[in-house]
């Protein structure tokens, strides 16, 4: 499947993380490219209809969100996680670049 990025935020986002966490990241993208809707647990999860997260689990706790669109999925959104639940705010964001898929 094919593995698109968004935009540059999240590219430059992965570049400040630590370099083991961003093998771990990168790992983690290319088992979501080789499985697609079938990654699950504990890599990816659902969070709504469309959209769902990467997790990227260790010293950082990183959560990249995305979704699928006309057979590929694009990488939206990512932040370090640190509480147990998801920020809506991250939410918003990842969802409101969601919809400018739509749009293009």
């Amino acid at each position: 499947m094919e593995v698109r990025v968004l935009d540059d935020s999240l590219e430059k986002f992965i570049k400040t993380l630590e370099k083991s966490t961003i093998a771990k990241t990168l790992r983690t993208v290319d088992l979501l490219e080789k499985f697609g809707p079938r990654l699950g647990l504990p890599h990816s999860k659902k969070i709504s209809r469309q959209l769902y997260e990467l997790r990227i689990r260790g010293v950082q706790e990183v959560r990249i969100f995305y979704t699928f669109r006309q057979s590929r999925a694009f990488l939206l959104h990512g932040f370090i996680k640190k509480s147990q639940k998801i920020p809506k705010k991250e939410i918003h964001i990842a969802l409101e670049k969601a919809c400018r898929i739509d749009n293009v």
